[in-house]
């Protein structure tokens, strides 16, 4: 081993505490080779077993990955210690920021009388026997996910603390760690890096503007895909949405492997224009995640999850043992925000200008000669050939845009460019600034 990849260490904890803090500070590139077993416990004069533990150790960590022939690898990603925020270079002064992925504050519903009338209603505060998921909301759930063609007529619904916590809870229900998930790639960093945090194995499926591509599904359900991960609109950062004729090929391809878990993410909800197009419940386990973030605020941190009675039951049943329940004071604000007129009529109106921004700067980007992708949602993305590239030329063109490699596993390189905050005048300049950085990048690979 180079001098910088010493490890030291006697024990399983000693070694795999080592190797993490040289990845922390750097000293383990990415995608770098670890030492096969029995040459690092021979340099350690430890036993073979003690290596193996420590690499397991940090596979459950997300630390390093084990991939076939090419060996054990520090990941492509970082491990689960390292900040997601510290993964994008600083956005220095007088850049326009349009990487966050998030939504435009100033289109949001304003929370004041909402907060007031929970206020009012809740009155004095609540014990530990009172706090629990409300049938109120549970009730306004129903009807409000059917209306949308989401089949929760005989499905079983609780709340959770949104859609990554929804996901994780689905996943630790019916895997353990080293199982094979199906996922979308390009696809949401954040699910990607749960996987590792979990010890589940990622199968990436490519995506085209209508979603999983079912061959590339078939592939890994062939691989033994334990979970299916299924962005139903506005998929980040594609902005992909599942079509009925998608939804029916995936639907009919899932129908063959009854034990898979297929989990729905619908985090846009009522900010997509698009209606969902459901693929479950086809298995046995099935899970849709409706979230509350991004049309009425990232701080909300609720959701509603629908699913089979089973999969539900477990859900809840470790909630009861760990968080115990989502407060009902967010339950009860959400329900507030849905009863209210004004605040709907605002949301609809937000999905209309986020669809506006967006077909805005495909169609400038269009006419520049540069292709992009953005069926719903407040994402558009672009391919590119070089990534460093494209992104390095418009940080110095004014644009901080977010890199590929923060969602993707083994997909074609692009950028990602969050329209939500976009003004109608800067849409051309920054199409043309996209057009120039494309050009330099080089041809792009073609994004299916």
């Amino acid at each position: 081993m180079a001098e910088q990849y010493q490890v030291e260490g006697e024990s399983a904890a000693e070694i795999s505490a080592s190797i993490e803090a040289g990845v922390l500070r750097g000293d383990w590139v990415s995608g770098a080779a670890l030492p096969p077993v029995r040459v690092l416990a021979g340099s350690l004069h430890v036993s073979p077993a003690t290596v193996a533990k420590a690499y397991q150790e940090l596979r459950q960590r997300g630390v390093i990955e084990t991939e076939g022939r090419r060996g054990t690898r520090v990941r492509s990603r970082p491990s689960v210690a390292v900040l997601r925020a510290d993964l994008a270079p600083p956005i220095p002064a007088g850049v326009r920021d349009v990487s966050s992925g998030e939504p435009d504050v100033r289109l949001l519903p304003p929370l004041g009388p909402a907060l007031a009338a929970v206020a009012a209603e809740t009155g004095r505060p609540q014990g530990y026997a009172s706090a629990v998921t409300m049938p109120e909301l549970i009730e306004a759930a129903r009807p409000r996910l059917l209306a949308e063609g989401v089949p929760v007529a005989g499905a079983a619904i609780a709340v959770t603390a949104g859609a990554l916590d929804s996901i994780e809870r689905l996943l630790a229900a019916h895997l353990r760690p080293g199982d094979p998930v199906a996922v979308e790639d390009p696809g949401w960093g954040g699910l990607i890096d749960l996987l590792a945090a979990l010890g589940l194995r990622p199968l990436p499926v490519a995506v085209d503007r209508e979603g999983m591509d079912p061959a590339a599904l078939g592939e890994a359900l062939r691989s033994g895909a334990r979970a299916v991960v299924v962005t139903v609109r506005a998929q980040n950062p594609t902005g992909a949405a599942v079509s009925a004729d998608r939804a029916a090929a995936l639907r009919d391809l899932l129908g063959g492997h009854p034990d898979v878990l297929v989990i729905e993410d619908d985090h846009a909800a009522e900010l997509a224009e698009l209606p969902p197009h459901c693929i479950g419940p086809v298995t046995r386990s099935w899970g849709f995640v409706r979230s509350a973030s991004k049309p009425f605020g990232p701080d909300l941190r609720i959701a509603v999850l629908a699913g089979d009675e089973t999969t539900v039951a477990r859900v809840v049943g470790r909630m009861r043992i760990g968080m115990g329940w989502v407060s009902t004071i967010t339950q009860r604000l959400l329900l507030r925000l849905w009863r209210d007129p004004q605040v709907t009529e605002l949301v609809a109106e937000a999905a209309c200008s986020y669809a506006r921004r967006r077909g805005a700067l495909r169609s400038a980007l269009l006419e520049q000669g540069v292709p992009a992708f953005g069926e719903t949602g407040i994402n558009v993305w672009v391919p590119v050939r070089d990534e460093a590239q494209a992104v390095g030329a418009l940080r110095d063109a004014g644009y901080a845009v977010a890199p590929g490699s923060l969602f993707r596993i083994r997909s074609a390189p692009g950028i990602r460019i969050t329209v939500s905050t976009l003004s109608d005048e800067e849409i051309p300049i920054l199409a043309g600034a996209v057009a120039v950085a494309v050009r330099m990048s080089g041809a792009a690979l073609p994004f299916r």
